[in-house]
């Protein structure tokens, strides 16, 4: 719920409270009020008519405001109320009298004086329901004004999430936001401004040492792989203990330089600097890169099937297009079994790579994390899987395993995006592929 809805909900409960509270104020105020008066108007009555009979005279018969009635017999002394019928409107009235003793010729009688209260409910009927009626002009007031106030008051806000919302990173530039003349937004404008700037600083320091520490450490890497390369052809290696301590060296060496590909393309992914996108046909690229592996199938006695129906073309970097596919193509030959199989399915909606393979425990998003290997005897650095899911996250593309224990079947699911939901991709980058890894 938005602040100002929470806002107007406590406003609208306090004063919804108040005016159910002013209005029965009101009411018994004012009822008390005009009873009070009618009361006032019995006692003068009754002060009239013991002077009357003071005075010798007789009661009246026919009071022209009041009603009186004589009896011989006690009745209860004090004010109190009654219902009378109106000849005329065939209906009871509510009335206010006063009983009192009074000796007439002698004569001891009660005398009970009543008065209509019509006038008086008529009288409080009009005055309350002007006074409700005024106050409820006034809620709705406050509730109108109050909203507009906060629109126009949180108008900053909005403005600042606006651009907030716009904002990424990767446009090194500073944040900056409209002027205000409020000054707890300007304050917090201020501090998201320098926030920014700080965030700036960071990621171009970071963007540089990666890119400085790609460049510097791929050539040394190049180097001791051509050396050891050398080395291992040299016939002093007729030792079986030296020549097995080069070719641990030697392996050593490429796992490393995979490792320093693949960090290297997911820092390049994540810092999106693969702006060159273009229309790729995705049918070609599986039918390049199945043919790449058909001898490394060969050898492991694998049978790689491809099922291609339509052809879709994707929005997309040709570099990290080639990465997608080679990761999950080189993931079902590592991870599968001698005499297995791979299928490789595309249609315009969706890439499924089915291979059969060994039994896995575990959860299934947990492949997809870096680092993390199927098998813990691998000499892949195990970001295969995480180089894909940055691929398709960087794309909008849906990523998910499915294992099937009957059949011992390992599934990668690629769902593509609309073309609508394709983010625009910005910086630059070169695509390097990276090892698969469960």
């Amino acid at each position: 719920m938005k602040l100002l809805a929470k806002t107007n909900r406590y406003y609208l409960l306090l004063t919804t409270v108040l005016f159910i509270v002013a209005s029965a104020v009101l009411y018994y105020g004012l009822f008390g009020a005009l009873q009070h008066e009618v009361e006032e108007q019995l006692v003068n009555r009754r002060v009239y008519l013991e002077r009357r009979v003071q005075d010798g005279g007789n009661l009246p018969t026919s009071p022209f405001e009041y009603q009186m009635a004589v009896s011989p017999r006690p009745q209860r002394i004090g004010y109190g109320d009654t219902l009378l019928l109106d000849p005329h409107e065939q209906e009871l009235v509510p009335h206010r009298q006063l009983t009192f003793p009074l000796r007439v010729d002698n004569k001891l009688v009660w005398v009970t004086l009543r008065k209509s209260l019509v006038e008086t409910e008529d009288v409080l009927g009009v005055v309350l329901g002007v006074m409700v009626s005024v106050l409820g002009l006034l809620l709705l007031g406050v509730i109108l004004i109050n909203r507009w106030l906060g629109q126009w008051l949180w108008a900053p806000f909005r403005n600042t999430l606006r651009v907030l919302r716009g904002y990424g990173v990767q446009q090194d530039q500073v944040l900056r936001f409209p002027l205000t003349t409020t000054d707890e937004f300007a304050e917090l404008n201020q501090a998201l401004t320098l926030m920014s700037q700080r965030l700036v600083a960071d990621y171009e320091a970071v963007r540089e040492f990666t890119a400085n520490a790609a460049h510097e450490t791929q050539t040394p890497l190049a180097i001791m792989q051509a050396q050891l390369e050398q080395l291992l052809q040299r016939p002093e290696l007729e030792n079986p203990e030296l020549a097995t301590l080069v070719s641990e060296l030697y392996g050593a060496t490429l796992r490393l330089s995979r490792l320093h590909q693949a960090l290297t393309l997911l820092s390049s992914i994540e810092n999106q600097q693969f702006k060159q996108a273009s229309h790729v046909r995705l049918d070609r690229l599986v039918e390049e890169k199945v043919a790449h592996f058909e001898s490394l199938a060969d050898v492991r006695q694998l049978a790689l099937r491809t099922h291609l129906s339509g052809v879709p073309s994707l929005q997309m970097h040709p570099g990290l297009a080639d990465s997608l596919v080679h990761n999950l193509l080189q993931n079902a030959i590592k991870h599968n079994h001698r005499g297995g199989t791979i299928d490789v399915k595309l249609t315009p909606t969706h890439l499924e790579v089915r291979n059969t393979g060994p039994t896995v425990t575990g959860d299934p998003a947990r492949f997809f994390e870096r680092f993390r290997k199927h098998q813990a005897a691998s000499d892949s650095p195990g970001l295969g899987l995480s180089i894909v899911q940055q691929i398709c996250q960087y794309y909008g593309f849906a990523v998910r395993y499915d294992f099937e224990p009957t059949g011992c079947l390992h599934t990668l699911r690629v769902d593509f995006a609309p073309p609508a939901l394709f983010p625009a991709p910005t910086g630059e980058g070169v695509s390097q592929l990276g090892q698969p890894q469960f």
